[in-house]
């Protein structure tokens, strides 16, 4: 019985899998064109399961052989020298299953005895492909567990002069190479290199990157819950399920596959019927953000070790500002690396998907929470009505209480960055023991002729927009209210709220409806 599958790589006949045709498509015009090839993503975003599936539509070619390697897990002494590294490497090329397939075992095996370093492992691979038929794709996965050996970067430094040299018809050589893990490939020889001599010149310079987007979007979501469906019978709105978990998840493999997997194997059994809802993809969200997994053990410890990080998140998550998405940052480059932060449409800093924004906003959250006893109190309020929905008035209301009671006598109330920046942090707060897992807040940003910053609140069916302003007159507060119908009636959303602050004034606490809109002021 096929499974989803969120550890190890996916198995068409045992997996529900994701049509990725399209990439492997993509791979192939680089593999024919004889370029070697770097891809580079986050951790748990399908590079192995990819790679797999390269060598699957291999199998069987008249032209190509695809040979993958791994040092994950070969320990130490392979890296021990030179003479039995280079042995080791063509022992691992001689047992794999496709190299043994097509009968040129024996090729690499006759030559190990005769290795005693790079020199005549590079005599070894000249004759070896001189002397078969089909084209050899050397594929290196998990390439980041060699990144600071000096024995594996001259390792590609001697693939690399192999390549220019048969580019020249001088050498014969590996038709291509595929360097799969999580780091740029650049940064390998950074590892290495004695501070005063960090340069930028790769060994592997001579790579192109494999730029295909890998993430799942909504139509390769629907191939896998098609394949799902017709195997199981169960019965779901596809395309719904679809753009639901791509909402949370903007295509993050291991995101997509966990959440079906939870739906599959956690929420269906305790339920009489077995057909799918878009409210179970709901229900999968809430329930991931009560685990700890890898993935997101990743990104505390990430934001735990790195002080630049920790501000770059935080500002992202709650500032006012916006980032450009410039990657001659190298903390900007780092969070890009851990799959943290993708730039939007205008090149702006953005999370890379609201399970992320969620699990990140937590940890912030989590970290001031003990601070605000002030706050936590107010949450024994009944926000909860009979009929299990929020009332986000009443926390509203209590919100500016709050405020007013604990910050009013604070010069730093009237500061740019308490009402920018500090204050939606205080509502996150606020909000978080009372959504209690059910429901969940984030900064959504619209951008475009009029920039704005928008957090978006969930709990179960409804939505709330919360537009964060500071007083700056009555024109901008008009155009304000504007922009926010413009918004709720674009997103169908039915209630609108304003949390304005101004510091250039004696402080009114009050409220009021403004064409719709409740206002709240502090």
């Amino acid at each position: 019985m096929k499974k989803f599958n969120i550890t190890g790589t996916c198995i068409p006949d045992e997996n529900f899998m994701v049509n990725i045709s399209d990439k492997l498509e993509q791979v192939m015009a680089l593999i024919k064109m004889k370029k070697y090839i770097v891809i580079n993503r986050p951790r748990q975003y399908g590079k192995t399961t990819t790679l797999a599936a390269l060598r699957r539509l291999l199998a069987d070619s008249d032209e190509y052989v695809a040979t993958r390697l791994s040092f994950e897990g070969v320990g130490d002494l392979m890296f021990s020298n030179e003479e039995r590294f280079c042995k080791s490497f063509l022992g691992m090329l001689a047992r794999d299953s496709r190299i043994k397939k097509n009968g040129y075992g024996d090729l690499f095996n006759e030559k190990i005895d005769k290795i005693t370093g790079f020199e005549t492992l590079s005599l070894a691979i000249t004759e070896i492909m001189s002397s078969i038929d089909k084209k050899i794709i050397l594929i290196i996965d998990e390439v980041d567990k060699s990144r600071d050996n000096q024995i594996f970067i001259s390792f590609l430094g001697l693939l690399r002069e192999k390549y220019l040299n048969a580019r020249e018809g001088d050498d014969i050589t590996f038709h291509s190479v595929i360097l799969a893990g999580l780091y740029d490939i650049k940064s390998l020889k950074l590892q290495i290199r004695p501070e005063a001599e960090k340069k930028y010149n790769s060994p592997w310079n001579i790579a192109v990157e494999f730029t295909a987007d890998m993430s799942f979007s909504p139509l390769e979501i629907e191939s896998m819950l098609l394949d799902y469906v017709e195997t199981t019978g169960r019965k779901m709105d596809i395309k719904s399920v679809s753009e639901k978990i791509h909402f949370w998840t903007n295509g993050y493999p291991f995101l997509v596959s966990k959440l079906c997997k939870m739906v599959d194997e956690e929420l269906l059994p305790k339920r009489e019927h077995k057909n799918w809802d878009v409210v179970d993809i709901e229900w999968a969200v809430s329930k991931l953000m009560q685990e700890m997994n890898t993935l997101f053990e990743s990104l505390a410890k990430n934001l735990e070790d790195i002080p630049k990080l920790f501000e770059l998140i935080k500002s992202v998550l709650v500032g006012h500002e916006e980032i450009n998405f410039s990657l001659m940052d190298p903390i900007i480059n780092f969070a890009k690396l851990y799959g943290m932060i993708i730039p939007d449409e205008y090149n702006k800093i953005r999370i890379h998907n609201k399970i992320f924004e969620e699990v990140m906003t937590e940890y912030f959250v989590t970290k001031i929470m003990l601070s605000n006893y002030e706050i936590l109190n107010k949450v024994k309020e009944p926000y909860i009505k009979k009929d299990g929905n929020l009332d986000f008035r009443m926390v509203m209301l209590k919100f500016q209480e709050t405020i007013k009671e604990k910050y009013n006598s604070h010069d730093y109330l009237k500061s740019d960055k308490f009402l920018e920046n500090e204050l939606r942090m205080l509502f996150m707060v606020f909000l978080k023991p009372i959504l209690n897992g059910i429901g969940f807040c984030f900064k959504e940003v619209q951008t475009g002729a009029e920039k704005r910053l928008d957090l978006v609140v969930l709990f179960k069916k409804q939505k709330f927009v919360v537009e964060m302003k500071i007083w700056r007159g009555d024109e901008y507060h008009k155009a304000g209210i504007i922009q926010l119908k413009n918004y709720m009636q674009a997103e169908s959303v039915q209630e609108g709220y304003m949390l304005i602050s101004n510091k250039n004034r004696t402080k009114d606490f009050y409220s009021a409806d403004e064409d719709g809109i409740f206002c709240v002021y502090i």
